[in-house]
Order: structure tokens, then sequence, then C-alpha cells
């Protein structure tokens, strides 16, 4: 048994060692990076979504970079200050009479990164949790940037989604 194992363990070694032959550590670490990248502005859209839903005002203005801005048809906020003030006071999906659940379908989810800028797109679907119905579609259009290692809305432009599988 002892003499079947080193050479299966021989073979497993070569195998493993030939795969990483032709890698070097940075073309893995860039792509390492890249990952962890994409994967953190995607959690952008978890923590809106789970924001709207919850109607946590807070965990919502933590998406935001201190300057960013809010686009939605009509009207821009700019700063922290105003984008609060508007999921408070405007925003229908916080609105303490609407239990709406926000979701969005996964395969309309697209990130992109670039250095320490990046794009996030999204679609949001407002589900009255009373009815099971979905009442809005949204899109959401951001630029995000990595502010003090921490990935950030700049911007985003809101707009009215067609209802489509």
């Amino acid at each position: 048994m002892r003499t079947l194992f080193r050479p299966g363990a021989l073979a497993a070694l070569i195998v493993l060692l030939a795969g990483c032959a032709g890698s070097t550590g940075d073309s893995v670490s860039e792509e390492t990076i890249r990952h962890a990248d994409f994967w953190a502005i995607g959690q952008l859209q978890q923590k809106f979504h789970r924001a709207t839903s919850k109607k946590d005002i807070d965990l919502m203005m933590s998406l935001f970079a201190p300057n960013a801005t809010l686009t939605i048809p009509g009207r821009t906020a700019v700063g922290k200050d105003r984008i609060r003030r508007f999921w408070l006071t405007d925003s229908d999906a916080f609105r303490p009479t609407n239990r709406w659940i926000s979701d969005t379908p996964s395969y309309k989810l697209r990130v992109t990164a670039d250095g320490d800028r990046g794009t996030l797109h999204f679609e949001c679907h407002y589900i009255d949790a009373k009815g099971d119905t979905v009442v809005v579609y949204l899109t959401a259009d951001q630029e995000v940037a990595r502010i003090d290692g921490k990935w950030l809305i700049t911007d985003m432009v809101v707009g009215v989604a067609e209802p489509t599988p």
C-alpha cells in the first residue's frame, strides 16, 4: 500500500504544478482582485434592495459617496443630505404604507470594474407583499468608485423599466 501511495501522490503533485506553470503570481493576483471588485460592486445592489425592502435609511445612505448624485425622472439630488431627504420624503419604496419587497432578476445585473472606477446596472422589481404582485419596475444605472477602500455609488440614474422575461 505504501509504494502505491507515493507514486500516486507524486503524480498528483506533478499535475498540480503543471497547471500552475504558465501562470504568474501577478496575473493570478490581478484576476483575484478583479473578481473581488465585481463581488463588492454587486453587493451594492444587494444592500440597495435590502435597504428599500426594510426601509433602512442608514443602510441606503451607506451606499452613497459624500458628493453623490441621484437622478430620477424630472429631478436630481446632489449630496447625501438631499439624497437622504429624497428617500424619506419622495420615494414610494420608503413610504410606511407600502409593504414592498425589492428584488432584481440576477440575469439583469451588469457590473464593470476598471481600477478604482466601475459601473453597476440592475432592475428593481418592487413586489407588494400583501398582493404578491409586481407594482413598480425600475432600472438603476450607477457609476461607482472605490473611495477609502470601499465601493460607493457616485452617480445613480433611475428610469422606468419595461416588464420583460
